[in-house]
């Protein structure tokens, strides 16, 4: 069991880092590589610290969801973690450039994002497929910008647990689609970078389906005692792997069923 002390000290090491933008070491040296529990208290206690700042919970990320993307984390499961009111850019879908200081090793993925219309508060075992289909409002394109805090994305699942998931930023379009305009597994997504194709992937290398991925996150933050409610936006996880990208690139996520979403980032000064 991990003492309260080693998650104290994991969630400062990573809050400094994120503070910083200067990448720190694996926090597997205080949490272990198998105490889930233990990482996601960090991850609690460095969401807590943003919203004592100032920073409200708007929904959740899930991470890990492809195949692709666990190859390229290392990982074998899928995560989750929180989305802040201060990860949202999608101020840059009208052509303002997105800030990238608060970034430290970022990558973007494309995914299928959705908003609750209803609280998904049931028992674990009774949340079902149809449930989370019949609490969704909307269905949306969106950027996540993830973002590793370790040095060197050196990652166990318990440091990218820790670390919010290895969440930065996100964005997402207004373009949204009711289920029954749109089957989110059938999707086909390309996401380019400058015009180039650098990613690309379906629905389905979502756990199968987006909604299987809702399905999964909803049973686990029942489990956790903090249910997904009405109002929350849900990042469901890449269709394809993430790709790096750098200041001055503009990525943009041609997702079938949605109009591309396009955002571009800011030029870094030269001092």
């Amino acid at each position: 069991m991990t003492s309260p002390e080693a998650i104290a000290a994991a969630a400062e090491r990573l809050a400094t880092a994120l503070a910083t933008r200067v990448p720190c070491a694996p926090v597997r040296d205080l949490i272990g590589t198998e105490d889930l529990p233990a990482a996601y208290a960090v991850q609690q206690g460095l969401v807590r610290r943003r919203t004592d700042a100032g920073a409200r919970v708007v929904g959740r990320k899930i991470g890990a969801t492809s195949e692709a993307v666990q190859r390229q984390l290392g990982v074998d499961q899928p995560d989750f973690g929180y989305l802040l009111s201060d990860m949202d850019v999608s101020h840059g879908v009208d052509g303002t450039p997105i800030s990238m200081r608060s970034l430290v090793q970022p990558r973007v993925e494309a995914e299928v994002a959705f908003v609750l219309a209803a609280d998904i508060d049931a028992a674990p075992e009774d949340i079902t497929l149809e449930l989370v289909r019949e609490a969704v409002d909307v269905a949306l394109p969106a950027l996540e910008i993830v973002d590793s805090r370790i040095a060197e994305w050196d990652i166990t699942f318990t440091d990218t647990v820790a670390d919010n998931a290895s969440s930065g930023l996100f964005v997402v379009g207004t373009d949204g689609r009711r289920l029954d305009e749109l089957e989110p597994r059938d999707v086909v997504m390309s996401l380019t970078v400058n015009d180039e194709e650098r990613s690309a992937g379906t629905g389905a290398a979502c756990l199968g389906d987006p909604l299987e991925a809702l399905r999964w996150l909803a049973v686990q933050a029942a489990t956790f005692g903090d249910p997904l409610r009405a109002g929350h936006l849900v990042l469901s996880g890449a269709l394809g792997p993430f790709v790096p990208f750098a200041s001055g690139d503009r990525v943009t996520a041609s997702i079938s069923g949605f109009a591309p979403l396009s955002v571009s980032f800011e030029e870094e000064e030269v001092s």
